[in-house]
């Protein structure tokens, strides 16, 4: 199951406490539960894949196309279609929901979003340029980006040149981010670190791609439980001699 993900919306942000007093912050996103539509395999089109289809859509919205094939499965109209490489197709039927139960074991997750538009940018907030001097003799060109081109050979401005531009609006993918908890009741997952993407901006959640051994927020958060527990108990026990001493005093 690990070798599919979903889809959900990003809702906003808040933070989460742990007894040790250390407080987190987290992004919570709304993952819906997915249908399974067609499982496709290696022998039609020469790899193994899950169709899987995300959020309700009224019928009057779609193609005819699309209306023929969801009745052909049976199912009813989905927003979104997903394709999922996956190596055993047995464990995996046509008609089943997926939800949060496919991430109960998992740690960190790798997320793809589209980045917040920032519009036609400068070369100082696009590609963090210094600037020219702010100083007398620069003639308002003081966030300009300098030279781009070269002599009469090349005669040109190679592509890729950092310049302004359109920036922002793009797919990214961010990794390793740890899963602090899960609601599978109201359908929520709190997650730890930047995710791209703007309040309501769909989201794909999958199992990270890479074998991380580095220990969470909440272990980290038992050892320091541990630690303070220990030194309240080693404060008792050196307490307790002075006070034996004052009762024998007195005595």
């Amino acid at each position: 199951m690990t070798e599919i993900g979903l889809i959900g919306k990003k809702i906003g942000m808040t933070r989460e406490f742990y007894k040790s007093g250390q407080s987190v912050p987290v992004t919570v996103l709304k993952l819906e539960k997915a249908r399974i539509i067609e499982v496709i395999e290696e022998s039609k089109r020469g790899y193994k894949a899950v169709q899987i289809g995300f959020g309700n859509i009224k019928t009057s919205k779609i193609s005819k196309a699309m209306k023929g094939f969801f009745s052909k499965k049976n199912t009813e109209p989905k927003k979104k279609l997903k394709e999922f490489r996956v190596k055993n197709t047995e464990n995996f039927k046509p008609g089943n929901e997926l939800g949060l139960e496919i991430f109960k074991d998992i740690k960190f997750v790798d997320i793809k979003s589209k980045t917040i538009g920032k519009g036609f940018a400068g070369v100082m907030k696009r590609h963090n340029f210094s600037g020219l001097r702010a100083t007398h003799g620069v003639s308002v060109s003081h966030r300009s980006h300098g030279s781009t081109g070269q002599r009469q050979d090349p005669g040109k401005v190679f592509k890729g040149k950092k310049m302004a531009g359109h920036m922002g609006d793009k797919y990214r993918t961010i990794q390793n981010l740890e899963i602090i908890k899960s609601d599978p009741e109201n359908n929520l997952i709190y997650i730890k670190g930047s995710v791209p993407g703007f309040k309501n901006s769909i989201v794909l959640i999958k199992k990270t791609s890479k074998n991380i051994k580095r220990s969470t927020t909440i272990e980290k958060s038992l050892i320091v439980q541990k630690d303070t527990s220990k030194d309240k108990v080693k404060k008792a026990d050196k307490q307790k001699p002075k006070e034996e001493k004052k009762t024998t005093e007195k005595k």
